[in-house]
């Protein structure tokens, strides 16, 4: 009788101790199952590394769409039925920051990390203003802040037509742009956004040499306006704010 009732306590112990081994195991399976919270570093640290590589997991298409709307020149600002839009005319293959901005624009990139240049060209409605965007790609927000600061600090120079340092243009033969070289370039600019810096450069599509563009208020208005249009669309894409992270819950994630 004895070993009977002790035989029946010691199953009763290892039943029990079975059971607190399953609450236990199945506790930590929901606890590895429970959706997992980032901190705010954290999300933030995601959401840059999602936009910095936008640039290489992009389509080149949509990085430069096929069509950019952009407003009027501001001598035409009082129309609100006018509608004006660029129509791209070819993406240019990825090139170093070396070789694809002047030599001046070059050392800025370059010494604040500039990983590669991506460029398009674009020409506008009457095929008379062709533009050159390039996307020069930093490793962080900051050196693009950095590397536009002395874009725009830097001063216009009389080496390709006194126009301030930036992206060289791409041709593209049998189009508006096939005579658009360094030399006829109108205007330089550029913008940032995030870790990228967007530089833009305009000029004439009828293979005028650079001329004082200051003197012809509505084309310096329009090819400023064209410019800023795709610049701004460029960097929208490149630059949007993702989404705030949020794990699925698996283990590891």
């Amino acid at each position: 009788m004895r070993r009977r009732r002790g035989r029946f306590v010691a199953g009763i112990i290892v039943l029990v101790l079975g059971l607190t081994g399953l609450a236990v195991s199945g506790l930590g399976v929901g606890t590895q199952l429970l959706p997992r919270t980032f901190t705010t570093a954290q999300q933030k640290q995601i959401m840059a590394w999602e936009v910095g590589k936008r640039w290489r997991v992009l389509p080149a298409g949509a990085i430069f769409p096929a069509s950019v709307g952009y407003k009027p020149p501001d001598l035409l600002a009082d129309d609100n039925s006018l509608s004006l839009a660029a129509t791209r005319i070819g993406i240019a293959r990825q090139a170093s920051c070396k070789a694809a901005v002047d030599p001046a624009a070059a050392q800025m990139l370059d010494s604040n990390g500039c990983a590669a240049l991506l460029r398009a060209t674009y020409v506008d409605g009457t095929d008379s203003y062709v533009v050159t965007v390039g996307v020069a790609a930093f490793p962080s927000a900051a050196q693009a802040d950095a590397a536009q600061a002395e874009l725009v600090a830097s001063p216009e120079t009389g080496l390709s037509g006194a126009v301030r340092p930036g992206v060289r243009t791409a041709l593209f033969a049998g189009t508006p742009a096939s005579g658009f070289t360094d030399g006829r370039r109108q205007i330089s600019a550029s913008i940032s956004d995030g870790p990228y810096v967007v530089l833009y450069t305009i000029g004439y599509a009828d293979n005028r040499p650079r001329v004082p563009i200051s003197a012809d208020d509505y084309a310096d208005s329009e090819m400023i306006s064209m410019g800023v249009g795709i610049a701004n669309s460029v960097a929208n894409v490149l630059g949007a704010t993702p989404a705030l992270p949020r794990c699925p819950g698996a283990p590891g994630c």
